[in-house]
């Protein structure tokens, strides 16, 4: 891998289109770009020394995917492992992306961007960053920005203010910041959290460590399976090419994806009978205990639905290696917790799985004509673009189907735009909000009954706003998207090009 320093020798102050990170939402818009738009220039910034985005940061024991590689893998490259893989293998995939399209030489590892700035009579940003190889400062300016740097931040996670942290004599560490070198075997761990990372860790845990305890303040809802496709298999026995098993495949996952969504909405009693009949089937007890630790009080699918391989979990529990507590955490003590019931848990290491803290397009600060952007004074467009901010598209994936979908749709609708701006002959596109939506509402980014994980709860006044209108909204549902977005009317009146509304009649020069 080339340094920082050598790339940037090479690079090109202006670009056509400057993509914000190197992970998996980056690498793939980078593919469409170049596949799509081969004219267009382009860079990708990226803050690590190398690619991976999530996949690079978390350490902790058993990280991997929970959503399936047939499709958070992208439609363009057949994912041939299994459906639930590793951080390496994903890392593994991504690599060979970038290998076999050429992306490698358009990467710029390294660089820290501290400021991204908008001017109108140019019609050009500026993208200023720090370049880790000598610190010097460097500047890209380019016509088109594309943010695919993710959601969260990923140095700062979520750790409650817990009284009497500084009493606790043990190893305290959350997940996201977990150092591989840590020894856990043989020691005695508490796990304070419920969810995906919980799901994910406690199994590996559980293998080498002397016993683990989850405190979880309420319960979640867990899908068992096993880690392989029995479609996939099936079809590469009979000697099928593995670009139709991918296609294929994920068109049955997402069918299936569909149908559990919407049962999760119209029927989530049934759907609950059904998630416990899975644990009973994995863990081989017909009378599993389900209260009070397993008994959510919200509807599946209102938050992430944590997919356990094999009911590894749950085997866990069934085979004594982990307790299950649901209570409050009241304070710490020097050999562990104490919960606010009295129940005192002692540990030699505490792995907070609270969650990550939302940052808003990586905590960079945007100004647009030399005024700052606080984006919770801009309403969505469809989840992609920002009244008042041209020439951008931010990457937001799905949280009920997989990231990727959305970065290979939203791929397809830069391109087109690109495109249809240069037959326009425009230098600037803004969405602006039209005479109909005039009186519209507007309303915190997402609905609290639709899917209200307490990271996105605490962020939403981080987030743009809202309207009522299928154009000003993220409706976080794939299978309307994909109906909708390839369809958009990019001469709609939300459009403005060069300043003049689409579909706006210009008056004819005298």
């Amino acid at each position: 891998m080339a340094t920082a320093a050598v790339q940037a020798q090479s690079a090109p102050t202006h670009v056509d289109v400057l993509i914000v990170g190197a992970g998996v939402s980056g690498i793939g818009s980078a593919y469409h770009l170049q596949d799509q738009c081969p004219d267009k220039s382009y860079v990708v910034l990226e803050r690590m020394d190398t690619f991976g985005g999530t996949w690079e940061t978390h350490k902790y024991p058993g990280v991997r995917s929970d959503s399936d590689l047939y499709t958070f893998g992208y439609r363009f490259k057949p994912w041939v492992g299994t459906p639930i893989a590793s951080a390496q293998a994903i890392l593994d995939y991504m690599g060979e992306v970038i290998n076999e399209n050429g992306i490698a030489p358009h990467i710029r590892y390294g660089h820290t961007i501290t400021r991204c700035a908008w001017d109108s009579k140019a019609n050009l940003w500026t993208v200023e960053a720090t370049r880790k190889s000598d610190g010097a400062s460097v500047t890209f300016t380019a016509n088109f920005l594309w943010m695919c740097q993710g959601y969260y931040d990923h140095e700062k996670p979520f750790v409650p203010n817990w009284p009497g942290m500084e009493r606790y004599k043990g190893l305290f560490v959350h997940a996201q910041l977990w150092d591989p070198k840590i020894d856990y075997k043989g020691k005695r761990i508490l796990v304070i959290g419920s969810g995906a990372t919980a799901a994910t860790v406690i199994p590996e845990f559980a293998k080498d460590a002397a016993h683990v305890t989850m405190l979880q303040r309420s319960p979640t809802y867990f899908f068992c399976a096993e880690n392989k496709n029995e479609l996939a298999d099936r079809l590469r026995e009979v000697g099928i090419d593995e670009p139709t098993v991918h296609r294929v495949v994920r068109a049955q996952i997402m069918y299936d994806q569909d149908q559990m969504t919407k049962r999760c909405i119209e029927e989530p009693d049934a759907v609950f009978e059904d998630l416990k009949a899975l644990i009973r089937a994995f863990t081989g007890k017909e009378d599993f205990p389900f209260e009070p630790h397993f008994t959510p009080k919200y509807r599946p699918w209102q938050q992430r639905l944590a997919f356990c391989p094999e009911g590894d979990i749950f085997r866990a529990a069934v085979d004594g290696k982990l307790t299950v507590v649901t209570d409050t955490l009241d304070t710490f003590t020097e050999t562990g917790v104490r919960t606010a019931s009295g129940e005192e848990i002692e540990a030699d290491i505490i792995v907070a799985a609270t969650g990550f803290n939302l940052l808003m397009m990586g905590g960079i600060p945007f100004e647009v004509d030399g005024k700052p952007v606080d984006w919770h004074d801009t309403v969505n467009y469809r989840g992609m673009m920002f009244t008042g901010v041209p020439n951008m598209l931010w990457v937001m994936g799905y949280f009920r189907a997989s990231w990727t979908l959305r970065v290979d749709m939203l791929g397809d609708f830069v391109c087109n735009l690109l495109k249809h701006m240069d037959a326009r002959g425009a230098k600037r596109v803004d969405v602006a909000l039209r005479d109909e939506d005039k009186d519209m509402p507007l309303s915190d980014w997402i609905e609290n009954d639709n899917f209200n994980p307490s990271y996105l709860m605490r962020g939403l006044k981080l987030m743009p706003r809202r309207g009522d209108k299928p154009e000003w909204r993220h409706n976080q549902d794939y299978w309307i998207e994909r109906d909708q977005i390839p369809h958009i009317d990019l001469d709609a009146s939300e459009f403005v090009y060069d300043g003049v509304r689409a579909g706006a009649k210009v008056a004819e020069p005298a």
